[in-house]
Order: C-alpha cells, then structure tokens, then sequence
C-alpha cells in the first residue's frame, strides 16, 4: 500500500523558520520528555500524510513552535530518524505502525500485534515504541483502513449494503486488489472466513487505483479494494460496503513524537486539539481537494483548520 512506498530522495519543506536541520546533525535520544522549541515534522509522501503533517505543523506553529517539513516516503528511513530526533514528529497509523515495530523487533515472521480493537492495538504499540525512544499521543476519530467497493448498481441490484449482505447473497465475486490479496489476512481468505463470500479470483490492479475501480465500473470485478479515506469513489459511481464484522485493523491516525524532543505536554496539548474535530470523512474531503481539486494541501490543511476554528 502506499504508506509503503519507497523513495531515494528526501524533500525538505519549511514552514515557520529560514533554514531546517539536515538529518545527520540532530541529537540523540534521551530517556526524559523533552520540550524543544524547533520541531521537524515528517510526512510519508502521499497525499493523506501531507496533509496531516501540514496540520501538525501550523498547530505546533500556533502554540508557539517553530517547525519544519521533512517528506521521507519510506518507513524504513524515516521511523529511525524519527527515534534518533533528526525528526521529532510524524503522523502514523495504530495497527500498521505497531505490526512494523513489532516485525522490527521479533521478526519478520512475528505474529501481528494490531487488531480491531483500538486499545489493545494502542497497548501493543506503546509497549513497543517506549524503549526505543518514542511517545504515541493519543488517538482520535479519523481512521484509514482497508475497505471494500462495489458499484452503485450492482450494490442497488443485490441490496447490499455490508460485507455480510454480501456473504448472504452467494454472489461469486471477482476481486480487484494488489497480488498480496491472495494471501494477507484481511483480505481474500478473511473475506472468505469471516464474512462467506465467495471470491473466486484476485484481479492484481492494486490497491485502489485507477485501473481497479474502472475494472469494477465496467463489471469485469464485482470488487475494489480501497480504504476508507478514498476521495475518488464517486467519481467511479462506487459505494463502500460496510465492514460490519470488523475485518479490518485499527489503522486509527496517531501522532507519534520523539519523547526527548516533543514528549512534554505542549506538543501533545496542540496536537490534541485536532482530535476533537478531524474524521474520516474530513480526510477523504481533504483528500479529494488535494488528488482531485489539484489544491496545495497546505492550502487545504490551513483552510479546515480555520474553519473548525483551530487557527486564529
């Protein structure tokens, strides 16, 4: 998925100051909550984290931090960086952050640590990103997890309005997915177990991409799967099935700090505040302004926070 992808490149972005750090002259980590006045705040590349990391940045900037942008679309560079301080802030994902971590830790081959339930997801996740340096705020209400889509029609036609309407009605359903499908958990073989449906084949046009929901627009798959923040369903005329039995994990959005650097109440107060409005909705709206509207998601980020009355 794209919160995966890999880069060579490192794109420095500033907000709030002249000149930013590079990623070899920050300090190390240290065991007390720390408090600096300068923040770097890291994003994954794709649309969602950059704008995530821009409502990072202009609530820190208004609680009186300085703050930086750094893109780094790649986990396996940017989470150490993020436990040694040359980044102090990056907006991640409970389940998905918390099986890297624990893959990092035990293994490959470790058993998942995320789950449906949000707090034992979050223990999980706090019980590995403490030792080595990291502070995991709290979560909030938005969340961007796997999900599935069918066409309107075909939804209309077969009253189907979750996953379960979907098992019931004996429907053969070919999928439209990465080739990973086949094999992870919350996809075919847990649509199979949990659900019943009956997926006789997985179309390998990824996730969510254009390809894949044109395939499930002209009937050759019955199937997208997408996420939950996806802004160009409409455009497709496809509907989300609801995830009633709760396959999916809880890839519910956290903000997660170097505790030496930004571990002290003020990051997490000013980050906090974005917990009390940002849904799911709000992000696919966001979303849909930045992949489909062409707007700059800083634009987008300062505009829904001025008019959720976060910024003054």
């Amino acid at each position: 998925m794209r919160r995966g992808a890999v880069t060579a490149a490192l794109l420095l972005l500033m907000t709030g100051c002249a000149t930013g750090p590079s990623l070899e002259t920050r300090g190390e980590v240290t065991g007390s909550p720390g408090d600096s006045r300068h923040l770097v705040v890291g994003s994954a590349g794709f649309t969602e984290s950059d704008l995530l990391a821009q409502m990072y940045a202009l609530l820190l900037n208004q609680a009186g931090y300085t703050t930086s942008l750094i893109t780094v679309a790649n986990r396996e560079l940017y989470e150490p960086a993020l436990e040694s301080g040359q980044i102090d802030v990056v907006p991640e994902y409970a389940a998905t952050f918390a099986d890297w971590l624990n893959a990092k830790v035990n293994g490959p081959d470790a058993p998942t640590v995320g789950s449906p339930d949000l707090d034992a997801t979050m223990k999980a996740l706090r019980r590995l990103a403490t030792p080595r340096g990291l502070t995991v705020l709290a979560p909030g209400r938005a969340v961007d997890q796997n999900a599935f889509a069918v066409s309107a029609s075909y939804a209309a036609k077969h009253h189907l309005k979750t996953l379960s309407d979907l098992g019931a009605s004996g429907l053969k359903v070919r999928l439209a997915a990465g080739d990973e499908c086949v094999r992870r958990p919350y996809c075919a073989p847990g649509l199979r177990k949990v659900y019943g449906i009956d997926i006789t084949a997985v179309d390998p046009k990824g996730v969510g991409t254009t390809q894949a929901k044109q395939a499930v627009q002209s009937g050759q798959d019955q199937m997208v799967l997408t996420t939950t923040t996806d802004a160009t369903l409409a455009e497709f005329d496809l509907v989300l099935l609801a995830d009633d039995r709760h396959l999916q994990n809880a890839d519910y959005v956290v903000p997660v700090v170097n505790r030496s650097r930004a571990g002290g109440p003020g990051p997490a107060e000013a980050l906090g505040r974005l917990n009390e409005v940002l849904t799911t909705a709000d992000l696919a709206a966001m979303n849909q302004q930045v992949d489909s509207w062409r707007r700059l998601p800083q634009d987008v980020a300062r505009t829904y926070l001025e008019d959720k009355g976060l910024l003054k």
